[in-house]
């Protein structure tokens, strides 16, 4: 048996793959199959079956294409109500693969229809925990607020009380030495408190894991419920794609238009500029956003443009444009770009340079706008006179901010920022708009 992790930076998640006797099974693929097809080809081995352990919210999966280029099964939740052909795998539920088995083990709580599989060894023992979005390095997958229709807030606290009990009745009954591989690591929006560690044990997280404390349900619920990032505007997309099943990679990137170096972008088209800030501040096309490609680049285009919107991709170069219409394709919002072009025509507006020294002589004659999280606002505050407006609903809500004095755009770090203040800018037509970038970081000790 031989198992593989591939894991995702920009999203951080993590998928796997299984061999066993020239087979390979493959667990919560991610959207470019290439690398699947890879491992199985250098094993000399065929990949036959695919297990989605939930329908996932944050990434768009290659499970339908396996099952069409290959016959391989796919085995999912009956409760995820699949439009794409499938094997039940629940509760109960199990198949053989070469030496080794696979059990399906009903873990709500991320999800009413969350599912972690339970590999077996060739003498029957329990060996690893494929948990998903249920069990994470540290943390416990957050209650998903997928679902369109339902009182919401009744909804999360009745999925925390799913969570208490898989946590109490399915993973703490496992053994200590059941390695632990789940869906994502830290970075990822599915839960709070995620380690860096790519794998555990059941002990260790026993040992470790706030979630396996001898707590009482309804400590656990306020715990869990407590502090959960935001919901980017992609993720019911993304689950509403996995239900039914993704086109196949290659064939919609190949969709993707790509215009000639220097085209006219159509006047007030959504443009989502990934240059890089110095290159964006000389010259865009008006009304652009500022998306520069960094490594949470799919998660802040899921999160600032919505599925139910089309836009044009411009990068500086056609190696570039390649890799960016590969990330949007990460989240199938590689179905969204209209047009990809090489530094169009047009590119007329500018940005005005930020002085940090005139903004510490006199802070009072600019307008702040944090664009970090709320958390992040109420527990690091940098300027006690910001206006928090975090990123993600930036667009909605820019009219909020008075334009009366020069608009000062700043996050933690910088690369938000970017994109805040371009937003911003083209929101608040005329009003002088700066962006702090990286002079922030010199801020962030003394709170004013």
């Amino acid at each position: 048996m031989n198992i593989q992790q591939f894991y995702d930076e920009g999203l951080a998640h993590a998928s796997y793959a299984i061999l066993s006797e020239g087979k390979v099974a493959l667990v919560d693929p991610g959207r470019n199959p290439r690398q699947y097809y890879d491992f199985a080809e250098a094993n000399n081995a065929q990949i036959v079956a695919v297990i989605e352990t939930h329908p996932h919210a944050d990434f768009v999966s290659s499970h339908l294409e396996f099952h069409q280029n290959e016959g391989a099964s796919i085995y999912v939740s009956k409760l995820v109500g699949a439009e794409y052909p499938h094997t039940g795998f629940d509760e109960g539920d199990s198949f053989q693969m070469g030496k080794v088995s696979f059990h399906s083990l009903h873990t709500p709580g991320h999800s009413p229809d969350s599912i972690s599989i339970l590999l077996k060894d060739e003498n029957g023992k329990d060996y690893a925990l494929f948990s998903g979005d249920t069990l994470f390095i540290g943390d416990v997958g957050r209650p998903d607020l997928r679902e369109k229709a339902g009182n919401m807030k009744a909804q999360r606290e009745e999925l925390a009380k799913m969570m208490y009990h898989t946590v109490q009745d399915k993973l703490k009954p496992l053994a200590d030495d059941v390695i632990v591989y789940p869906a994502h690591g830290a970075g990822s929006l599915c839960g709070k408190n995620l380690s860096d560690a790519r794998q555990s044990t059941i002990g260790e997280q026993r040992a470790t894991n706030w979630a396996f404390g001898d707590l009482d349900e309804q400590t656990f619920v306020s715990s869990l419920l407590e502090g959960q990032p935001y919901i980017p505007k992609y993720f019911g997309y993304d689950v509403d794609m996995n239900k039914k099943g993704a086109p196949a990679y290659q064939r919609s990137i190949s969709r993707v238009s790509i215009w000639p170096e220097g085209s006219n972008i159509p006047a007030g088209a959504l443009v989502i500029d990934t240059r890089e800030q110095d290159k964006f501040r000389a010259g865009h096309i008006p009304g652009a956003i500022n998306i520069m490609n960094g490594g949470k680049f799919e998660t802040w285009l899921g999160s600032i443009v919505g599925p139910e919107e089309h836009f044009f991709l411009v990068a500086d170069s056609a190696a570039e444009l390649e890799i960016l219409i590969f990330k949007a394709a990460k989240i199938g919002y590689e179905q969204l770009i209209k047009g990809a072009v090489v530094n169009p025509a047009g590119m007329t507006e500018t940005e005005s340079t930020f002085d940090v020294e005139a903004f510490k002589a006199n802070p009072d004659a600019f307008t702040i706008v944090d664009i970090r999280s709320a958390d992040e606002h109420k527990n690091t505050p940098i300027f006690e006179e910001s206006i928090n407006i975090p990123l993600h609903e930036l667009r909605e809500r820019a009219g909020e901010i008075p334009a009366d004095k020069p608009v000062v755009v700043h996050c933690a770090g910088g690369y938000r920022s970017a994109a805040g203040s371009s937003i911003v800018s083209g929101a608040l037509k005329g009003a002088e708009v700066l962006d702090f970038s990286e002079a922030i970081k010199d801020f962030q000790e003394v709170v004013h």
